[in-house]
């Protein structure tokens, strides 16, 4: 039976892995194990090592902590607090996370959507020179 730090780190891992894009078998190839073993990691079934957790912060870009963020202090024997939408768990959702990958692939503000006038969006301008006009009513 899977402890519940194995769970969360599991859980952790699988969030970041699909936050990046990665398959299973890319993580698996950047530290050097099978991908079977990065499912066993993602489900709790194998505890990760103090090495092995090393090498995925480097491979997955974050710190160590990362993987602990969220663990509660609460004593272990107690059970879980229901779990909400606005829990953190909404990043478990593939749709949130395709949305959020596809919201990083855009690019800046096409320079020609700005050359046509002079406007707020022009590269150059000022931050204080930016401000929309106001209405002549107010």
């Amino acid at each position: 039976m899977a402890n519940e730090i194995d769970l969360h780190l599991g859980k952790r891992l699988r969030r970041r892995r699909r936050l990046l894009g990665l398959t299973q078998q890319q993580l698996a190839g950047a530290v050097g194990v099978r991908f079977q073993q990065i499912q066993k990691y993602e489900c709790g079934a194998n505890r990760i090592s103090a090495a092995r957790l090393w090498q995925l912060s480097e491979a997955l870009e974050v710190p160590i902590g990362y993987f602990y963020d969220g663990l509660s202090d609460a004593p272990r024997h107690e059970p879980a607090p229901e779990r909400t939408e606005g829990s953190g768990e909404m990043f478990a959702r593939k749709e949130t996370l395709d949305l959020i990958r596809a919201y990083y692939q855009l690019g800046e503000r096409p320079a020609a959507a700005c050359s046509t006038s002079p406007s707020p969006c022009t590269p150059n301008t000022k931050r204080s020179e930016a401000r929309l006009p106001r209405p002549s009513s107010l």
